[in-house]
C-alpha cells in the first residue's frame, strides 16, 4: 500500500472510529433530567462530539492487533476520551490556560459556569474508571483492574497531572527549562496517556510482554512527536484550523522545544520520533500499517 492508500485508509478508518467512540459515549453519558441534568449537559459538552479521537483510535487499534471485540475496546476508547476531556476542561480553566474555545466551541466554563466545569471535569474522571471496571468491558477482572491502575498511574502525579504541575512552574521560573527538562514535562502530561492508549490494546487482548512492550515504545515516541507537532501548531497555524486560541505558548511563556529549539529543529525532532514510533511496530507486521500511518499523521495534521 502507497503512502497515500494508506494516508486515505487512515483518514477513513479515523472518522469511523470517531463516530463509533461518539456512540459509546453517548451511551455512557446519558442525557439525563432532574437536578443533576446541567451536569450532564456539561459533561456531554465537553466529551461528545469534534476532536481528533486519538487516544481512542489508538485504543482501537491496538485492541484489533489482539483480536480483541469491538465493544470491548470501545468501552475503554471512551473511557481514555472521558479522562481526556476532563483534562481538558480543567486545563481550560481560568486558574489554569484560561481558555474559552476548544473543538471549535465555548469551553465548558463559558458554555455553563466555572463551578459546573469544575464538577464536570471531576465526573468525567470518575465515569472513565467507571466504564472501565464494569464487567461489560471484559470478563476478566485482572484485566479490568489493570486498565485502571495504567490509567490511573498515565493520569497522576507521575503522568498527566505532574506534566501539568511542571508547565504551571516553568511559566514562572526564573531560567528557560533545558531540552531535557522540557522533554520530561511533556513527557508526563501529553505522552503518558498517549503511551496507555497504545498500551490499553494489549492489556484488553492479553498479548505478550513483548508485544505489550512494543506497543507501549510506540505510544511513547508517537506522544512525544505529537506534542512537538501540537506546539508548531500553536506557532504556526490559525484558530480556524485548529478548532482552539493559538499563539497562547508564546504569550504565556510557556517551555516547548518550539521555543529553545526554533521551528526547523522542532520540526525535524518530530520528524524522527514518528519514524522511531513507527519502527516499535515491526513485530506487529502489516496489520499495524495503520498505527505507522498515524505516526506520520501525527506531525503533518493541521488541526
Amino acid at each position: 500500500m502507497s503512502n497515500s492508500q494508506q494516508a486515505e485508509a487512515l483518514r477513513t478508518a479515523m472518522a469511523e472510529a470517531a463516530a463509533e467512540i461518539d456512540q459509546a459515549l453517548d451511551l455512557l453519558i446519558p442525557p439525563s433530567e432532574g437536578p443533576e441534568a446541567r451536569l450532564f449537559d456539561a459533561m456531554r459538552h465537553a466529551a461528545i462530539g469534534g476532536g481528533k479521537r486519538l487516544r481512542g483510535f489508538l485504543v482501537l487499534e491496538g485492541a484489533r492487533q489482539f483480536g480483541v471485540g469491538r465493544d470491548s475496546a470501545l468501552r475503554a476508547a471512551a473511557a481514555i476520551e472521558m479522562l481526556h476531556a476532563y483534562s481538558l476542561v480543567h486545563d481550560d480553566l481560568p486558574c489554569m490556560d484560561d481558555d474559552d474555545l476548544r473543538r471549535g466551541k465555548p469551553t465548558v466554563h463559558k458554555a455553563f459556569d466555572e463551578a459546573t466545569a469544575v464538577l464536570a471535569g471531576d465526573a468525567l474522571q470518575a465515569n472513565a474508571f467507571h466504564a472501565l471496571a464494569e464487567p461489560e468491558t471484559h470478563a476478566d477482572p485482572a484485566v479490568r483492574a489493570e486498565l485502571c491502575r495504567c490509567l490511573a498511574r498515565a493520569a497522576g502525579p507521575r503522568g498527566m497531572c505532574g506534566g501539568q504541575m511542571l508547565d504551571m512552574l516553568a511559566e514562572a521560573a526564573a531560567e528557560p527549562l533545558e531540552e531535557a527538562e522540557i522533554g520530561r514535562l511533556q513527557t508526563l502530561k501529553t505522552g503518558k496517556l498517549i503511551e496507555f492508549a497504545a498500551e490499553a490494546g494489549a492489556i484488553l487482548g492479553k498479548a505478550p510482554p513483548q508485544l505489550r512492550q512494543a506497543l507501549c515504545s510506540y505510544g511513547r515516541d508517537l506522544g512525544a512527536a505529537f506534542q512537538i507537532a501540537d506546539d508548531l501548531l500553536d506557532a504556526t497555524a490559525s484558530p480556524e484550523e485548529t478548532g482552539k486560541r493559538t499563539g497562547k505558548d508564546a504569550a504565556a511563556g510557556k517551555a516547548t522545544l518550539v521555543g529553545l529549539l526554533g521551528l526547523p529543529r522542532a520540526q525535524a525532532q518530530a520528524e524522527t520520533l514518528a519514524a522511531q514510533a513507527a519502527s516499535h511496530l515491526d513485530a506487529l507486521g502489516d496489520r499495524a500499517d495503520l498505527l505507522r500511518a498515524l505516526a506520520a499523521y501525527a506531525i503533518a495534521r493541521r488541526n
